[in-house]
């Protein structure tokens, strides 16, 4: 198994990826550690984990993350993938400031928290791998508001992150995941763009699969099989990048 040993800490946990991604990694031997502000959504994905460990955690809150580290231990993987508050479906001429602002701000101030918190025990030790995941949408994508901006600041981050991390041991590999069909429902894209219904997701997974160059949309077991392999040795020369996993709806 790949991750055998590893102790690994999924910040978004209750979440579809974040969820996927800590069954994934308990499935090739990592102890998982599940972070969120949800008990009920971390309980249920702890429910598929042998000793997953629960924490209801705000990875906004920087005392509340190092406190939560503190009891954790050693972490050889921290993989934020908390939600951001994108605001999407209105020209950005048209949006409120703070509804363009939200996913910057938050999204900024949790890779930055949980990363650096992570990171100082790595770097300690040796080893380690800081991940995150974005749609990829500072390559420009309309009709998004903030989404894009908050992605090329989570892009700066972590390369700035891996050059001065890197010679004390330490990873930082982000992913580039857009439009995963398992992750599009009513009730999650509800809540950044209320107007949409079932027809109108149908439409939209139709056109992202003709803008990809695989033309089809990428499934949540390759994300996830894709996260495994970033987290592992095998990929102890990757860093300081973003792996594209859009299936080619941009260049990488």
């Amino acid at each position: 198994m790949l991750l055998t040993d590893k102790t690994a800490v999924v910040y978004g946990a209750g979440g579809s990826i974040g969820g996927a991604v800590a069954r994934a990694f308990a499935a090739e031997g990592a102890r998982v550690h599940l972070v969120g502000r949800t008990r009920e959504t971390l309980e249920a994905v702890a429910a598929d984990i042998k000793d997953a460990e629960v924490a209801v955690v705000d990875a906004l809150d920087e005392t509340a993350v190092e406190e939560h580290l503190a009891r954790v231990g050693d972490v050889d993987v921290s993989f934020n993938l908390v939600s951001r508050g994108d605001v999407q479906g209105l020209p950005i001429t048209d949006m409120p400031v703070d509804d363009f602002l939200a996913p910057v701000i938050n999204g900024t101030r949790a890779n930055f928290i949980t990363a650096r918190a992570a990171a100082r025990r790595m770097a300690e030790r040796g080893s380690g791998v800081v991940l995150t995941l974005n749609s990829g949408s500072a390559h420009g994508s309309p009709m998004m508001g903030g989404t894009g901006p908050a992605d090329a600041a989570t892009d700066s981050l972590v390369r700035n992150l891996a050059m001065e991390l890197g010679p004390r041991g330490v990873r930082a590999v982000g992913l580039w995941a857009a439009g995963i069909p398992e992750t599009l429902t009513i009730e999650k894209l509800g809540k950044v763009n209320p107007d949409l219904n079932e027809a109108a997701i149908q439409g939209i997974l139709g056109h992202l699969s003709s803008l990809r160059m695989t033309r089809r949309n990428p499934t949540l077991a390759e994300i996830t099989a894709t996260a495994v392999f970033l987290a592992s040795d095998h990929a102890a020369s990757i860093t300081g990048t973003f792996v594209n996993v859009t299936g080619g709806m941009f260049p990488g």
